[in-house]
């Protein structure tokens, strides 16, 4: 059923536009809110009377989207949240996450007007594209950056495995150093199985 919108819809559309929708919706809904007129012959003559005033609706509702362009141009939201392998996010940044991070600042746009230029998955920098009226359109930055306190978290595990590696690799400098002087001396370097062995053969033998 074809129906024009007199009032801005929600997920459906803005004042004059002219859409498609259930039966039920309309009648039940639509019609008896009066934001809507069925969109067939018997209503032109009272869509045409109806012109200014939606005109004066549409210009309204055009100057309030202008005024939410104004205020995301040149906009930066910054998100914080913890991240899995590779700086990868648990979960993609939804727009219904974004129109609340929005509305937080006091910038109402429904989250289906919200176009980011790629999945927001990982730590970074993305446009989103923020289509709030008919021909008004503008885009701003999404920034999102790790948690600081697992930030803290990651910073002292590597500083631990650094120190772990650098032990290792000192312990390993004087086992070479070691080997390498009992082999100037001449003597045997045995293996740790071979002391095992040697320390059998005694018990053995004994």
């Amino acid at each position: 059923m074809k129906v024009i919108l007199t009032e801005k819809v929600p997920a459906l559309g803005n004042i004059g536009d002219l859409v498609n929708v259930s039966q039920g919706y309309a009648r039940n809904f639509l019609l008896p809110k009066r934001v809507a007129v069925i969109a067939d012959d018997s209503h032109k003559k009272q869509l045409e009377n109806q012109k200014k005033a939606l005109s004066k609706k549409m210009a309204a509702e055009k100057d309030a989207a202008e005024a939410i362009k104004a205020k995301l141009a040149g906009l930066e939201l910054n998100l914080i949240r913890r991240v899995g392998a590779n700086n990868k996010l648990f979960g993609t940044v939804t727009m219904t996450e974004l129109a609340k991070e929005l509305a937080g600042k006091g910038i109402e746009v429904e989250k289906r007007h919200l176009t980011p230029d790629q999945p927001i998955k990982n730590l970074g920098a993305y446009n989103v594209k923020a289509k709030i009226f008919s021909g008004v359109e503008t885009t701003f930055k999404v920034k999102v950056a790790i948690d600081p306190v697992q930030a803290e978290e990651l910073k002292k595990k590597q500083a631990e495995l650094e120190a772990f590696a650098k032990q290792k690799k000192e312990e390993q400098a004087k086992a070479d150093a070691l080997a390498a002087e009992k082999a100037a001396q001449g003597e045997t370097v045995q293996t740790e199985e071979e002391k095992l062995r040697a320390e059998a053969d005694k018990l053995l033998r004994g």
